[in-house]
């Protein structure tokens, strides 16, 4: 069977409302297939900030892990995990441990670490009955969306992200600093601008300030470029976050996000976030066996709810210095 072109790489399937889906046949060998247009795919991403490729049947995880591992030869180890993730093959994962019934809002993966991702891949070995999609922003045209005041805080603040460890929600940081050696997680912490503090109970509270609006390195388009809505205290079902208060207590949930000076961000920003988030949202429900890459920088991607199995594996590539994707505002420890 012969492979497609790279020309043919750019007959797209551009509908409004869903991201960019190209449309394959089976190629004999997936692998050499996916080296073959590794470039062309690439820029794709770049140019669209998205690309569902469908037809390239990565049923299990071997198929879909040697495609993976030619998109992405250098892939990222998830460090600094807020949630527990089973590692299939060296930087393949799965997707992060999280309720069915509730949604994964939009966010860019792990802008919360010094050197972020600059592409997501996924693919989908099982797909739900119902739901369950990877729905993606463009994150250029959300910031312009947003207040201009609103937007102008956060730049000249940025966000900051507290976090406190524990063994029952989220990854314990054993898990997310991949060692249980205190001094180990303390330097890694002060060579990545976080501030640490261990806890009587033996929990590690974390604080890090990072930049909420970025400039792409490709196209030096500004993008609104965090997790800000995602990990807030606002985004959780009310009853769930009336628990964890109960439990934990307001200072110390398992994670929250605030204004980078450390002032409480209200229900009514995490509102006007996630709503502007939805009004520029494209989606496509996932068929078992596709592939999807995702500009990390350029557009933000969530997980709705979903019935049934759902089985997606997930790595990341391409670690983004500052000096190719300057922040427009201090990174620090807070």
């Amino acid at each position: 069977m012969s492979y497609p072109t790279t020309a043919a790489l750019l007959k797209l399937d551009l509908n409004p409302g869903k991201p960019p889906i190209l449309y394959t046949e089976t190629p004999d060998d997936v692998s050499a297939w996916a080296a073959e247009h590794h470039r062309a795919l690439r820029a794709l991403v770049t140019e669209h900030g998205s690309l569902l490729i469908r037809g390239l049947q990565l049923w299990d995880a071997e198929r879909a892990g040697a495609v993976l591992h030619r998109l992405a030869p250098a892939r990222m180890t998830d460090k600094e995990a807020f949630a527990r993730r089973q590692e299939y093959t060296p930087g393949v994962y799965s997707s992060s441990a999280w309720p069915p019934n509730q949604p994964m809002c939009m966010h860019h993966e792990r802008s919360y670490v010094l050197q972020p991702p600059g592409l997501v891949l996924f693919a989908c070995l099982t797909a739900p009955s119902a739901g369950g999609a990877t729905a993606v922003a463009d994150a250029a045209t959300v910031l312009e969306a947003l207040p201009a005041e609103l937007v102008q805080r956060f730049e000249q603040e940025g966000w900051l992200l507290t976090r406190t460890y524990n063994d029952e929600i989220g990854a314990p940081y054993a898990e997310a600093f991949g060692t249980d050696d205190r001094r180990a997680i303390e330097d890694y912490c002060r060579a990545a601008a976080i501030a640490f503090a261990w806890q009587p109970d033996g929990s590690l509270s974390t604080r890090q300030r990072r930049p909420a609006v970025t400039v792409h390195p490709v196209t030096g388009r500004r993008c609104w470029f965090n997790q800000i809505a995602f990990l807030n205290e606002w985004t959780i079902e009310p009853e769930i976050r009336e628990y964890l208060i109960e439990v934990y207590g307001a200072e110390s949930l398992p994670f929250n996000t605030r204004f980078g000076d450390g002032d409480p961000i209200g229900p009514d920003v995490i509102q006007l976030l996630n709503d502007t988030y939805t009004a520029h949202t494209a989606r496509e429900r996932w068929k078992a066996g596709d592939l999807m890459l995702v500009d990390n920088v350029r557009t933000a991607h969530s997980r709705e709810a979903f019935q049934g199995p759902r089985e997606v594996l997930v790595a990341m590539a391409e670690p983004l210095r500052q000096a190719q994707c300057p922040p427009t505002a201090e990174v620090s420890a807070a």
